[in-house]
């Protein structure tokens, strides 16, 4: 799969488009509170988009119950999604590799009966969920 368009926009047209809350995680690397989010116990078919630019970013079948009271996904759809070390290098964010939005960080080796052993915890916030039947 072909890496997705790169989508540039300034703050302010950031500000335009997106709610504040929207722009402090996505633009200002924010988290939502824990177990807050809309997607943290949603498991519908479909794809995930990110809610800053459209970009895919997961399928519903890569996403898992971890507990940890974020969405989880155990793989990302191929190209969309940067990982980069946090300054203090103790987590791995991600960030949609279009827009470089923040999604959450990612975790390795946590155990999880995924076939990746990856858990990407994501805001819900930085997601919309698009059902299956609408493609």
């Amino acid at each position: 799969m072909a890496s997705p368009a790169t989508v540039e926009k300034s703050e302010d047209e950031w500000k335009a488009i997106l709610s504040p809350e929207q722009f402090r995680i996505l633009r200002e690397k924010g988290t939502e509170p824990r177990g807050t989010g809309e997607y943290d116990k949603f498991f519908e078919e479909g794809n995930y988009l990110c809610a800053g630019c459209r970009t895919p970013l997961y399928k519903s079948t890569t996403k898992f119950n971890s507990g940890c009271g974020w969405p989880a996904f155990f793989e990302g759809l191929p190209g969309a999604i940067n990982h980069s070390p946090d300054p203090d290098g103790r987590r791995t964010e991600i960030t949609c590799s279009s827009c470089g939005g923040h999604l959450g960080h990612v975790f390795k080796g946590e155990g999880f009966n995924t076939p990746t052993d990856e858990r990407h915890c994501v805001n819900s916030i930085s997601i919309k969920f698009i059902p299956e039947s609408t493609h």
